[in-house]
């Protein structure tokens, strides 16, 4: 039996976001670029809102260097063409040269964008 459309959307927007993740880790600067939408901007837990051009060159300079981001577990509501997925992680980074093991929790923002589902926004905070 073919999925339903709302079945096809969660499937799509976690292939997105497994995507997303797995270009953080690898320090994938370019793909990132082509997953996340012109105006991303990524909330820090100290409330910083950066936009994605900025946190793009910071990867690129070392300044974010993701080692691993562990999925605890994932949450997603959907309405029509936009989506909000919520993700506890066990998240190990180094920061502005300081290596940490955080549980971050990343909310983000999904929209459909010409049939594909495009991170808006993410907002990440402690759990």
């Amino acid at each position: 039996m073919p999925p339903t459309a709302g079945q096809k959307d969660r499937e799509d927007i976690l292939r997105a976001h497994h995507a997303y993740l797995g270009a953080m880790t690898e320090g994938d600067t370019p793909s990132l670029d082509g997953l996340l939408d012109d105006g991303f901007t990524l909330t820090h837990m100290t409330g910083y809102v950066q936009r994605k051009a900025e946190w793009l060159t910071e990867m690129d300079a070392g300044q974010f260097v993701y080692h691993s981001i562990d999925e605890v577990d994932t949450a997603l509501d959907l309405d029509g063409d936009t989506a909000r997925l919520t993700v506890r992680t066990l998240t190990d980074a180094k920061v502005y040269g300081s290596r940490a093991d955080w549980r971050l929790l990343l909310t983000t923002d999904y929209g459909r964008r010409d049939g594909t589902w495009i991170p808006l926004r993410t907002v990440a905070t402690t759990w």
